[in-house]
């Protein structure tokens, strides 16, 4: 027999220069520094990749649709939905681009669809919630504890992210406003402050000083602040008021957003304001909250009391 025909499927993947995973790591994550992504993008990236791999121990670029289907069946087993979703998130963006720019000739998420999940109640906190909170907060009659009122306010005042809330920097605060720096999507921002929160801000940083820190919230030791710190702190302070609802940043964002549409925001202002992306996001808090707006035309509408 002679050599005159077509390479065979075998001979064919011989021949082939196939890319490993390092090589696909390498590429696509040099193409993430290029495009500017934020740290915490990029190890959210890395983390997801190697979580996968403990799933289906094979590498990323080999894996085909079954491999995706075993890793999504086996996942359940083990994760909830969004935590499931988020890995796959991460694993879609790697093979398009791997697609994009023809490191592989298939795409294994191309029939794969994130799974469907129950919506849940965004848990939102109320005035006798932020009273007591801010109470117990007042209570202990320190430098840290006046710091998280204040920090608290910040929250509740502007909606931003405990990521944003940490990367500011002493000159980011102006007059009656912030400058949000260290924003998701890299797009800086201006939030807005009320009176009280300005006062208080104010007081802050006269007692704050100067240190060595630029950073506008500092530790005790006069420090950088870590996130996981205000967590914690915040947690206990939900205890300590015996407030059964989650007490977080992100509790306190949902809380600002939910406030400011009842008190009748529109949704393009409230995406503005909260650094979202998609509009989407915020229509999603409208309509889940709209019903708090007909209830406060009814009780405040501009006709009511006239006699017509």
């Amino acid at each position: 027999m002679g050599r005159r025909g077509k390479l065979s499927d075998d001979e064919a993947q011989i021949i082939k220069k196939k890319i490993t995973d390092d090589q696909a790591y390498e590429v696509f994550f040099k193409a993430c520094y290029l495009r500017n992504l934020r740290p915490a993008t990029i190890e959210y990236y890395k983390n997801e990749f190697k979580a996968a791999k403990k799933v289906i121990n094979k590498q990323l670029v080999d894996w085909e649709q079954g491999d995706l289907e075993e890793f999504i069946f086996n996942s359940k087993q083990f994760l909830k939905v969004t935590s499931i979703n988020t890995r796959l998130r991460a694993l879609r963006s790697f093979y398009n681009y791997l697609i994009k720019y023809k490191f592989i000739q298939n795409n294994p998420m191309s029939n794969i669809k994130l799974l469907r999940d129950r919506q849940k109640v965004i848990e939102t906190l109320s005035d006798r919630d932020i009273e007591k909170l801010i109470k117990v907060i007042r209570k202990k009659q320190s430098f840290v504890s006046f710091r998280d009122e204040v920090i608290m306010l910040v929250f509740l005042d502007t909606g931003v992210r405990l990521s944003e809330l940490v990367g500011i920097e002493i000159q980011d605060v102006l007059e009656n406003s912030i400058i949000i720096r260290n924003t998701k999507n890299s797009f800086e921002r201006t939030v807005y402050l009320s009176e009280l929160t300005v006062e208080q801000l104010r007081r802050y940083i006269k007692i704050r000083g100067l240190v060595d820190t630029k950073k506008l919230f500092i530790n005790q030791d006069n420090g950088e602040l870590k996130p996981h710190s205000i967590q914690t702190r915040f947690t206990k302070y939900g205890k300590d008021a015996e407030i059964t609802k989650r007490v977080s940043p992100h509790t306190f964002r949902h809380t600002m957003a939910r406030r400011m549409i009842v008190a009748g925001i529109d949704a393009f202002s409230l995406m503005a304001i909260l650094g979202h992306q998609d509009i989407a996001i915020t229509k999603k808090y409208v309509n889940l909250w709209g019903t708090d707006i007909e209830r406060k035309h009814k009780q405040f509408g501009a006709l009511k009391g006239l006699r017509l």
